[in-house]
């Protein structure tokens, strides 16, 4: 299983690789699957805004797409001085795809920031209510 060190690390190197050809904010993500592997992602930017695709996503899909159904713990890679905070749907995503996951959030310098997702997204929304019908 890797470390939160490995993890931090492979978000920093994959932040190198996003397409931030709009807004020139790169971000990079790491997600540990359930199968102990890292799976990463960074942020994809398209001229149609809302067919960008960030980071976190993108990580959670990479382990998706692998056969992995949870995530265990994701770490996000942003620019700048302060920790990156995900958006409202990789917020959504994270919940579902890893239920009460830690999340480390790190800057372009030595800042980590450890939050639980339901920090982030109180009374989340989720399958459960689905089967509440």
């Amino acid at each position: 299983m890797a470390s939160e060190e490995e993890l931090i690390a492979a978000a920093r190197e994959v932040r190198q690789n996003a397409m931030a050809i709009f807004s020139g904010f790169k971000v990079g993500a790491a997600v540990l699957g359930e199968d102990g592997k890292v799976y990463t992602g960074c942020n994809v930017e398209s001229a149609s805004y809302g067919l960008t695709i960030c980071a976190e996503r993108s990580a959670i899909s990479a382990a998706i797409s692998a056969g992995n159904r949870k995530i265990t713990q994701i770490a996000i890679a942003g620019g700048g001085h302060k920790p990156t905070m995900p958006c409202g749907a990789c917020r959504q995503w994270i919940w579902e795809f890893g239920d009460n996951v830690s999340l480390i959030l790190i800057d372009e310098g030595k800042h980590i920031v450890r939050k639980k997702i339901s920090e982030l997204l109180p009374e989340a929304f989720d399958r459960k209510q689905l089967e509440e019908k």
